[in-house]
């Protein structure tokens, strides 16, 4: 037996607002349409009228809820933003629009947000914790967020410099026979991180910090005997490093400094007979106050869609190969 149609009508404050949610050529409507097709959803004026399911149809209003106060918040919507709060409304995820408010201010008015309930985590661990852990698959934004944490405390003066360094795995971290300067040798191995920098900064202000030393690059293999003081550490693609190079690491840590640790440990690209620093730490640290693990996965990615749908085949393919 069908069960009864529910019919809801929800009022938007003024044409603008309105306008805003609709999206240019009604695109975030048609998002919500596809997002809720079991919902029959239009909009009259100043108004949505949505019938179905009654279920559905206050997922569907509690979805167009939590976008509203995020345009009231001043923020601006598209597509991906509109599916992200749609799926944390059907995870039951609490305020959609909070998760989405949590920012990270990077100097000249910009805020890099959270766009996931994984990554709002992940930004309140790094703020909370003096050595933070990020793993996840690629495209969570860990890397990202990580390098706009320690912008945010750079600008802010809580630290005075950012250290980032990555194992140069491909080139087995003997750099000595490649061309030019230190920069210049490990710099495409940290190509993610200037892109990042670049992007908060821009290239010009990247390139001031780079040469007062205010930003400084580093192969894994040359932080050894370092002592990090009034610094914000971050070590990217983690799962590359050995367990000795990972305790090697994380005692450099000095006073008023932070590390973030960020790493895939299905992306390993070490010997198959060599263990992952990564993949042991957890077990190694875990429950030391002031050392956070955040694991991102598939519900975090933020690039293309199907990007999310090919992590979520691997690790199906994975497990079964278990």
């Amino acid at each position: 037996m069908k069960s009864e149609l529910t019919e809801r009508r929800l009022r938007v404050p003024s044409n603008h607002l309105m306008l805003d949610l609709l999206g240019t050529g009604d695109s975030h409507l048609r998002t919500l349409v596809d997002c809720f097709p079991e919902v029959r959803l239009t909009a009259r004026g100043n108004e949505f009228v949505l019938s179905g399911d009654e279920e559905d149809v206050t997922l569907a209003e509690t979805a167009i809820g939590e976008l509203l106060i995020i345009i009231q918040e001043g923020q601006k919507l598209d597509e991906s933003r509109v599916s992200q709060v749609v799926r944390m409304v059907r995870e039951k995820v609490p305020s959609p629009s909070g998760v989405l408010s949590e920012g990270i201010q990077v100097g000249r008015g910009k805020v890099v947000r959270a766009k996931t309930l994984g990554q709002q985590l992940y930004i309140q661990a790094i703020r909370d914790n003096t050595l933070t852990f990020g793993i996840g698959p690629a495209g969570t934004g860990k890397t990202y967020l990580a390098m706009a944490a320690a912008v945010e405390a750079l600008v802010s003066g809580s630290i005075r410099r950012i250290l980032l360094t990555r194992p140069a795995v491909e080139a087995g971290e003997r750099l000595g026979f490649l061309p030019g300067d230190l920069a210049q040798k490990i710099d495409p191995y940290l190509r993610p991180l200037y892109d990042a920098l670049w992007d908060m900064f821009g290239p010009d202000e990247t390139a001031r910090l780079m040469e007062r030393g205010t930003i400084e690059i580093a192969p894994l293999a040359y932080m050894r005997g370092r002592t990090l003081n009034d610094a914000c550490v971050i070590l990217d693609e983690a799962q590359n490093t050995s367990p000795e190079q990972m305790k090697m690491f994380l005692t450099r840590l000095g006073f008023n400094s932070k590390m973030i640790i960020t790493g895939d440990v299905t992306q390993t690209d070490l010997p198959s007979q060599q263990q992952s620093g990564l993949r042991i730490v957890r077990g190694i640290l875990d429950g030391i106050p002031g050392v956070a693990f955040v694991e991102l996965s598939s519900r975090d990615v933020v690039r293309h869609r199907i990007v999310a749908a090919i992590v979520e085949a691997y690790q199906r393919f994975e497990d079964d190969g278990r």
